[in-house]
Protein backbone atom coordinates (compact mmCIF):
# COMPACT_ATOMS: atom_id res chain seq x y z
CA UNK A 1 0.00 0.00 0.00
CA UNK A 2 1.35 3.27 -1.06
CA UNK A 3 1.95 6.14 2.06
CA UNK A 4 -0.05 8.44 0.91
CA UNK A 5 -2.62 5.87 0.99
CA UNK A 6 -1.52 4.70 4.98
CA UNK A 7 -2.26 8.16 5.48
CA UNK A 8 -5.55 8.65 4.64
CA UNK A 9 -6.53 5.32 6.13
CA UNK A 10 -4.89 6.78 9.24
CA UNK A 11 -6.42 10.02 10.08
CA UNK A 12 -10.22 8.82 8.78
CA UNK A 13 -9.66 5.95 11.80
CA UNK A 14 -8.66 9.02 13.87
CA UNK A 15 -11.90 10.97 13.08
CA UNK A 16 -13.95 7.67 13.52
CA UNK A 17 -12.19 6.16 17.13
CA UNK A 18 -10.78 9.34 17.96
CA UNK A 19 -7.84 7.51 19.01
CA UNK A 20 -5.85 4.48 17.76
CA UNK A 21 -2.33 2.34 18.76
CA UNK A 22 0.21 1.43 15.94
CA UNK A 23 -0.66 -1.98 16.83
CA UNK A 24 -4.66 -1.68 15.50
CA UNK A 25 -3.15 0.44 12.65
CA UNK A 26 -0.47 -2.21 11.56
CA UNK A 27 -2.94 -4.73 11.77
CA UNK A 28 -5.77 -3.06 10.15
CA UNK A 29 -3.81 -1.62 7.10
CA UNK A 30 -1.86 -4.80 6.04
CA UNK A 31 1.97 -2.66 7.50
CA UNK A 32 4.86 -3.42 10.39
CA UNK A 33 4.50 -1.51 13.33
CA UNK A 34 8.14 -0.09 12.23
CA UNK A 35 6.43 1.46 9.42
CA UNK A 36 3.12 3.29 11.21
CA UNK A 37 5.41 4.53 13.31
CA UNK A 38 7.06 6.14 10.59
CA UNK A 39 3.93 7.14 9.12
CA UNK A 40 2.88 8.86 12.47
CA UNK A 41 5.93 10.85 12.89
CA UNK A 42 5.66 12.29 9.81
CA UNK A 43 1.68 13.25 10.35
CA UNK A 44 2.66 14.69 13.30
CA UNK A 45 5.29 16.80 12.08
CA UNK A 46 2.97 18.08 9.45
CA UNK A 47 0.33 18.81 12.07
CA UNK A 48 -2.37 16.79 10.73
CA UNK A 49 -2.46 14.42 13.85
CA UNK A 50 -0.83 14.02 17.72
CA UNK A 51 1.56 11.10 18.40
CA UNK A 52 0.81 9.76 22.27
CA UNK A 53 2.27 7.13 23.82
CA UNK A 54 1.41 3.58 22.06
CA UNK A 55 -0.54 5.54 19.18
CA UNK A 56 -1.92 9.05 18.33
CA UNK A 57 -4.94 11.37 18.52
CA UNK A 58 -6.08 14.13 16.72
CA UNK A 59 -4.32 17.31 16.40
CA UNK A 60 -6.74 19.06 17.82
CA UNK A 61 -6.82 16.84 20.89
CA UNK A 62 -6.35 19.43 23.46
CA UNK A 63 -8.19 20.04 26.85
CA UNK A 64 -7.79 22.50 29.77
CA UNK A 65 -6.05 22.21 32.74
CA UNK A 66 -7.70 20.85 35.63
CA UNK A 67 -7.20 23.59 37.79
CA UNK A 68 -8.98 25.77 35.67
CA UNK A 69 -11.47 23.55 35.29
CA UNK A 70 -12.03 23.29 38.56
CA UNK A 71 -13.31 27.04 39.08
CA UNK A 72 -16.25 26.62 36.47
CA UNK A 73 -19.94 26.11 37.72
CA UNK A 74 -18.87 24.96 41.32
CA UNK A 75 -22.03 25.37 42.48
CA UNK A 76 -23.94 23.32 40.02
CA UNK A 77 -21.04 20.84 40.33
CA UNK A 78 -21.73 20.73 44.09
CA UNK A 79 -25.06 19.94 43.99
CA UNK A 80 -24.81 17.18 41.15
CA UNK A 81 -22.34 15.66 43.67
CA UNK A 82 -24.16 15.36 46.49
CA UNK A 83 -26.86 14.29 44.86
CA UNK A 84 -25.26 11.61 43.42
CA UNK A 85 -23.59 10.75 46.72
CA UNK A 86 -27.14 9.89 47.86
CA UNK A 87 -26.71 6.90 45.14
CA UNK A 88 -24.23 5.07 46.59
CA UNK A 89 -24.64 2.53 49.50
CA UNK A 90 -21.94 1.73 51.84
CA UNK A 91 -19.98 -1.44 51.53
CA UNK A 92 -19.94 -0.94 47.59
CA UNK A 93 -17.25 -0.69 44.96
CA UNK A 94 -17.28 2.83 42.66
CA UNK A 95 -15.04 3.95 40.24
CA UNK A 96 -14.50 7.33 39.92
CA UNK A 97 -14.03 8.94 36.42
CA UNK A 98 -11.30 11.51 35.52
CA UNK A 99 -12.82 15.29 36.34
CA UNK A 100 -13.58 18.10 38.58
CA UNK A 101 -17.19 16.81 39.24
CA UNK A 102 -15.98 13.34 40.37
CA UNK A 103 -13.49 14.96 42.05
CA UNK A 104 -16.53 16.60 43.57
CA UNK A 105 -18.72 13.82 44.24
CA UNK A 106 -15.19 11.83 46.09
CA UNK A 107 -15.66 15.10 48.37
CA UNK A 108 -19.18 13.98 49.75
CA UNK A 109 -17.89 10.42 50.51
CA UNK A 110 -15.68 11.25 53.08
CA UNK A 111 -15.73 9.24 55.94
CA UNK A 112 -18.19 6.40 54.28
CA UNK A 113 -17.43 2.80 54.35
CA UNK A 114 -16.53 2.06 50.50
CA UNK A 115 -13.86 0.81 48.03
CA UNK A 116 -13.21 3.74 45.44
CA UNK A 117 -11.24 2.57 42.78
CA UNK A 118 -9.87 5.60 40.30
CA UNK A 119 -7.87 6.79 37.88
CA UNK A 120 -8.01 10.41 39.21
CA UNK A 121 -4.91 11.74 41.68
CA UNK A 122 -7.06 14.76 42.58
CA UNK A 123 -9.87 11.95 43.95
CA UNK A 124 -6.41 9.83 45.13
CA UNK A 125 -5.38 13.09 46.94
CA UNK A 126 -9.03 13.94 48.63
CA UNK A 127 -9.79 9.95 50.10
CA UNK A 128 -5.72 9.22 51.06
CA UNK A 129 -6.25 9.85 54.62
CA UNK A 130 -10.11 8.14 55.04
CA UNK A 131 -8.90 5.31 56.57
CA UNK A 132 -12.83 3.85 56.38
CA UNK A 133 -12.34 3.94 52.32
CA UNK A 134 -10.23 1.33 50.86
CA UNK A 135 -8.92 3.21 48.01
CA UNK A 136 -7.39 1.57 44.92
CA UNK A 137 -5.35 4.19 42.15
CA UNK A 138 -5.08 2.40 38.89
CA UNK A 139 -1.91 2.48 37.15
CA UNK A 140 -0.85 3.88 33.64
CA UNK A 141 0.82 7.06 32.00
CA UNK A 142 0.51 10.35 33.71
CA UNK A 143 -1.40 13.38 32.26
CA UNK A 144 -0.37 16.13 34.73
CA UNK A 145 -1.85 18.83 34.02
CA UNK A 146 -5.27 16.72 33.74
CA UNK A 147 -4.18 14.79 37.04
CA UNK A 148 -5.04 11.12 35.65
CA UNK A 149 -3.21 7.81 34.38
CA UNK A 150 -4.02 6.72 30.95
CA UNK A 151 -3.30 4.23 28.41
CA UNK A 152 -3.04 0.19 28.24
CA UNK A 153 -1.85 -0.19 31.65
CA UNK A 154 -5.08 1.71 33.31
CA UNK A 155 -7.23 -0.46 30.68
CA UNK A 156 -5.32 -3.83 31.82
CA UNK A 157 -6.05 -3.01 35.62
CA UNK A 158 -9.96 -2.28 35.00
CA UNK A 159 -10.26 -5.51 33.07
CA UNK A 160 -9.75 -6.69 36.67
CA UNK A 161 -12.03 -4.64 38.35
CA UNK A 162 -15.61 -4.75 38.91
CA UNK A 163 -17.52 -1.83 40.43
CA UNK A 164 -20.98 -2.24 41.87
CA UNK A 165 -21.49 1.87 40.44
CA UNK A 166 -19.01 3.94 37.86
CA UNK A 167 -19.28 7.95 38.13
CA UNK A 168 -18.67 8.84 35.05
CA UNK A 169 -18.02 12.44 34.27
CA UNK A 170 -18.48 13.87 30.60
CA UNK A 171 -17.06 17.04 28.35
CA UNK A 172 -20.75 17.17 26.76
CA UNK A 173 -23.94 14.96 26.02
CA UNK A 174 -25.50 15.66 22.75
CA UNK A 175 -28.95 16.42 22.35
CA UNK A 176 -29.55 12.80 21.48
CA UNK A 177 -28.14 11.56 24.27
CA UNK A 178 -24.77 10.65 22.94
CA UNK A 179 -21.78 11.43 25.81
CA UNK A 180 -19.15 12.86 24.14
CA UNK A 181 -15.26 14.01 25.59
CA UNK A 182 -12.47 16.10 24.27
CA UNK A 183 -10.23 13.99 25.52
CA UNK A 184 -9.69 11.24 23.71
CA UNK A 185 -6.99 9.19 25.28
CA UNK A 186 -8.97 8.79 28.41
CA UNK A 187 -11.85 7.75 26.30
CA UNK A 188 -11.00 4.05 25.71
CA UNK A 189 -10.92 4.01 29.58
CA UNK A 190 -13.85 5.35 30.51
CA UNK A 191 -15.35 2.47 28.16
CA UNK A 192 -13.13 -0.17 30.33
CA UNK A 193 -14.59 1.58 33.35
CA UNK A 194 -18.72 1.19 31.98
CA UNK A 195 -17.36 -2.39 31.10
CA UNK A 196 -16.11 -3.39 34.24
CA UNK A 197 -19.23 -1.72 36.66
CA UNK A 198 -23.14 -2.73 37.50
CA UNK A 199 -24.57 0.54 37.14
CA UNK A 200 -23.69 3.71 35.36
CA UNK A 201 -24.09 7.20 37.42
CA UNK A 202 -23.00 9.83 34.54
CA UNK A 203 -22.66 13.12 36.60
CA UNK A 204 -23.00 16.47 34.56
CA UNK A 205 -23.79 19.99 35.45
CA UNK A 206 -26.01 21.59 33.24
CA UNK A 207 -23.75 23.32 31.35
CA UNK A 208 -23.09 20.30 29.44
CA UNK A 209 -26.29 20.00 27.90
CA UNK A 210 -26.49 19.94 25.35
CA UNK A 211 -22.70 19.64 24.61
CA UNK A 212 -20.07 18.45 22.04
CA UNK A 213 -16.82 16.80 22.25
CA UNK A 214 -14.22 14.86 19.46
CA UNK A 215 -15.15 11.39 20.49
CA UNK A 216 -18.06 9.21 21.23
CA UNK A 217 -17.45 7.33 24.85
CA UNK A 218 -20.93 5.87 25.02
CA UNK A 219 -24.70 6.16 23.93
CA UNK A 220 -28.05 6.60 26.22
CA UNK A 221 -28.43 3.19 26.34
CA UNK A 222 -25.11 2.81 28.36
CA UNK A 223 -26.28 4.83 30.92
CA UNK A 224 -28.41 3.78 34.38
CA UNK A 225 -28.47 7.34 35.97
CA UNK A 226 -27.90 10.90 34.58
CA UNK A 227 -27.27 13.42 37.58
CA UNK A 228 -27.51 17.14 36.45
CA UNK A 229 -28.66 20.09 37.45
CA UNK A 230 -32.69 21.09 37.32
CA UNK A 231 -32.83 23.40 34.13
CA UNK A 232 -30.65 21.26 32.04
CA UNK A 233 -31.84 21.34 28.24
CA UNK A 234 -34.82 19.81 28.21
CA UNK A 235 -34.99 17.79 24.80
CA UNK A 236 -31.39 15.74 25.51
CA UNK A 237 -33.08 15.40 29.38
CA UNK A 238 -36.18 13.64 26.59
CA UNK A 239 -33.72 12.16 24.66
CA UNK A 240 -32.06 10.31 27.70
CA UNK A 241 -35.01 9.39 29.52
CA UNK A 242 -36.70 8.03 26.10
CA UNK A 243 -33.52 5.81 26.21
CA UNK A 244 -35.03 4.31 29.65
CA UNK A 245 -32.32 6.29 31.31
CA UNK A 246 -33.18 7.60 34.51
CA UNK A 247 -32.25 11.47 35.10
CA UNK A 248 -31.95 13.36 38.09
CA UNK A 249 -32.06 17.06 38.31
CA UNK A 250 -30.27 18.31 40.99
Amino acid sequence: MLAERRHELILRALRADGTATVTALAESLGASEATIRRDLIQLDGEGQLRRVYGGAVPAGDRDDPFVDVAEVRVVEKDAVASACARLIQDGETVLLDIGTTAHRVARQLRGRELTVVTSNLAVYEELADETSIQLVLLGGVLRREYRSVVGFLTEDNLRQVHADRLVLGTSGVRPSGQVMDTTVVEVPVKRAMIAASDQVILVADLGKFPGSGMSRVCGPEDLDVVVTNAGADSATIAALRDAGTEVIEA
